[in-house]
């Protein structure tokens, strides 16, 4: 009975491996039935943000989980899918949707917009993601800029690069929002290789065909509270693979999630004494009692 689990388990994770290769070597290219459902869920999740102004709810998503909320407000960053099942399918993709909240001290809405709108420092804030950025326009409270991303694949060596809009808007002294969403993403196929070629928009492996961030932005309790909804779209996964790569895909946005979080909060809080935010910069390898000194990546202000 052992053997024959084993020969089913080992049988499972070739069909896998096959099916992995299958992902690695195909150039897909993005669907209109695929985008119009990417648009179509975009337009929702930005008419809920901003709704919650209206609704009487709290502002904040975090503020409908009392424990949730409890455990940000200590210092911790928590992250949680944003629906029950996420990813969700839809013609021929994944939309992948996760919340998370960070508590920055003595922090304010302007200081975290003078690190997320500094895009020539994203390549030190927020590495080793992002490679590079630069500010194409701005205007009042919106800006177009670019970035070069580091591809989170684990099947081949490619990059993104990706052009963004984003509106910053006001609600109140205390409260805004934000939302940052692509319009353009490239793909670099076998980046920093001797074959390295760059792929026409909306073709390619289809790991990251669109991505979007809503924000909300509150100061209270003595700093600022700072949510963040990461939406993504994808290829979909073949089912033969699914069962191994839905968990490691899950756990990977959740980090990825986390982690930019995180160094958000270390930026704007580089000087603070805060315990939590010390905390999280030891996390991330910063040295609070010296590295803002000498000018490393994370110390801004």
């Amino acid at each position: 009975m052992k053997l024959l689990k084993g020969w089913r388990m080992r049988n499972r994770v070739m069909l896998s491996l096959l099916a992995i290769g299958t992902l690695q070597a195909a150039d897909l290219e993005l669907q209109p039935d695929t985008l119009k459902s990417w648009d179509e869920y975009v337009r929702n999740a930005t008419a809920q943000m901003q709704q919650r102004v209206q609704s009487g709810k709290p502002f904040l998503c975090m503020d409908d989980n009392h424990d949730r909320a409890a455990k940000v407000r200590t210092g911790e960053i928590v992250v949680w899918p944003a629906r029950d099942s996420s990813p969700k399918r839809v013609p021929s993709g994944l939309i992948h949707d996760w919340m998370g909240a960070a508590f920055i001290p003595d922090g304010n809405i302007e200081d975290v917009l003078s690190v997320v709108r500094d895009y020539a420092r994203y390549k030190e804030v927020y590495k080793p993601a992002i490679l590079d950025a630069k500010l194409i326009k701005q205007n009042g409270g919106d800006d177009q800029y670019s970035m070069l991303l580091r591809s989170g694949s684990f099947f081949s060596k490619t990059a993104l690069n990706g052009e963004f809009k984003s509106s910053y808007i006001k609600i109140d002294e205390k409260r805004g929002l934000s939302v940052s969403c692509t319009s353009r993403v490239q793909e670099i196929d076998n980046f920093g290789q001797p074959g390295e070629r760059k792929l026409p928009p909306d073709q390619g492996h289809g790991y990251v065909w669109r991505m979007c961030s809503l924000s909300q932005l509150e100061e209270r309790d003595g700093g600022v509270y700072v949510t963040e909804q990461m939406i993504a779209l994808s290829r979909d996964i073949p089912a033969a693979v699914r069962w191994m790569a839905g968990p490691v895909i899950r756990r990977v946005a959740k980090e990825t999630l986390s982690a930019s979080i995180g160094r958000t909060r270390i930026a704007v809080g580089a000087k603070s004494t805060s315990p939590a935010v010390v905390a999280t910069r030891k996390e991330a390898g910063f040295d609070p009692s010296g590295a803002c000194a000498r000018g490393v990546a994370g110390c801004l202000r």
